[in-house]
């Protein structure tokens, strides 16, 4: 069960920084310790179900954004999946006209790489 606490740990650690978040942060807004935090994303920790609610609530993270092996993944998937994390991250500050502007800039690069 270590090599799945240790890829729960890492993935909070990756998305927690795409949200530009720093451990003291996200402990704030979970209501945990950081060295608690910082446990975990180092999967030190046996944590609980609760304690995981709370970390993906502060992150603002479904389970099934948290679910998911790097370790399956190929370097282009893994640059991708980081870069989704980024954007989801970026535009979880944004209100729903902004989204469409992005959405439609994004569109646009896109199709200046074809």
């Amino acid at each position: 069960m270590t090599k799945l606490r240790n890829s729960v740990g890492e993935r909070i650690r990756t998305i927690r920084k795409a949200k530009g978040l720093t451990q003291q942060q996200l402990a704030e807004l979970s209501g945990l310790d950081d060295a608690y935090i910082g446990s975990v994303e180092r999967g030190e920790r046996n944590f609980s179900i609760d304690t995981l609610e709370k970390v993906l609530t502060a992150l603002n993270v479904s389970i099934s954004e948290l679910m998911f092996s790097k370790e399956q993944m190929t370097k282009d998937e893994t640059i991708r999946q980081e870069a989704i994390d980024e954007f989801v991250a970026l535009t979880s500050r944004l209100n729903e006209e902004q989204i469409g502007i992005l959405r439609r800039v994004s569109k646009e690069v896109s199709r200046a790489f074809e």
